[in-house]
């Protein structure tokens, strides 16, 4: 649920080639594919499963770490990342509070931040190929379960989308927890699932639950006023939300058919963009953009749990489904960068 950070780094090749990892709901609990213009071979599994459904995942932008935020304790699975799963990180010597919900590197790769659904509801630790030990909690917990959580481009913002008011929490970010930034003027309306920023820090959208399902605020050490709601407004509660790395469009991935709304976005929204040809098969859980912006993929409800599309400045023709799709719910996505 968390590239629209890492948007902001150059992919290096010339070639649109990248790896999507899935999170999902039964077996496995994640998978990962070879992606170049459509879901290529199936990785192996890892020899050591993450415990519990998958809900998060997120890769270091040097490539070479992906980490799984799962429903079972140690609720944080860390492997090596070489087109498939090296042997699994030892786990944190101390393990987040609860189940995991959510995953986050730093865009420097040397932290890695999980939400969790047990009071302070999110653990904090350096990373280096491995756990260091964890950061202190902020003064101020996150109120509720952190569904969502993301860095901003420059490191310097932790932000995290909870269950309870006011439903996000921003931090100043520097090796640990400063202040608790106040919250926004006009609160989301109910739970939010994913808060993410455009690539040049500008800006912060959250997908949360009831009508609007989306609040979107310019963001400069703080809240500013709320940008207003889209015309069109997503057809049910949003769960997921990414901005393309060009940071001229924003997607939500939501409930109820069509299933996602993508909109033109310059410092508030444009007119929706027609829906896919082919909509997803069931309700979107997560959306994540290809840093090159010319891809956009999805983990969601049903069978085959996992959809990607052509993107330029709308849907092209649905790739074809993975030859070995997910074995269960999509719940959280993320390309490599």
């Amino acid at each position: 649920m968390i590239l629209a950070t890492k948007a902001a780094i150059a992919h290096s090749s010339a070639v649109d080639v990248y790896d999507v990892a899935i999170a999902y709901g039964t077996a496995n609990n994640v998978t990962a594919y070879l992606f170049q213009a459509g879901y290529g071979t199936k990785y192996a599994d890892p020899a050591t499963l993450p415990t519990g459904a998958g809900y998060s995942v997120d890769f270091t932008s040097d490539r070479a770490t992906l980490a799984v935020a799962h429903n079972t304790s140690p609720a944080i699975s860390v492997y090596p990342w070489s087109s498939g799963f090296g042997t699994k990180y030892t786990d944190p010597a101390t393990l987040p509070a609860g189940n995991g919900r959510s995953v986050a590197f730093s865009n420097d790769d040397s932290t890695i931040a999980v939400g969790s659904t047990t009071n302070p509801n999110i653990a904090v630790y350096p990373w280096s190929a491995g756990f260091g030990t964890k950061y202190a909690d902020p003064s101020i917990a996150v109120p509720n379960d952190g569904q969502g959580v993301t860095f901003s481009s420059d490191d310097s913002t932790i932000a995290v989308a909870h269950s309870a008011t006011p439903y996000v929490s921003v931090y100043p970010w520097s090796a640990g927890f400063g202040t608790k930034y106040s919250d926004p003027a006009t609160i989301p309306t109910s739970t939010a699932y994913q808060a993410v920023f455009t690539s040049d820090d500008s800006t912060i959208a959250v997908a949360h639950q009831v009508s609007p399902y989306i609040a979107v605020y310019p963001w400069s050490s703080g809240f500013g006023t709320k940008y207003s709601d889209p015309a069109t407004l997503p057809a049910g509660n949003a769960l997921g939300v990414a901005f393309s790395p060009d940071d001229q469009n924003i997607v939500i991935a939501h409930q109820t058919t069509p299933y996602t709304s993508a909109y033109p976005w310059s410092a508030g929204f444009g007119t929706k963009y027609a829906d896919a040809a082919t909509l997803l098969s069931g309700n979107g859980n997560a959306v994540a953009f290809t840093t090159s912006g010319n891809d956009i993929a999805y983990a969601h409800l049903t069978t085959p749990y996992t959809s990607a599309y052509p993107w330029s400045a709308g849907f092209g023709t649905k790739y074809a489904d993975p030859a070995s799709p997910p074995s269960g719910t999509g719940i959280g996505i993320a390309f490599t960068p």
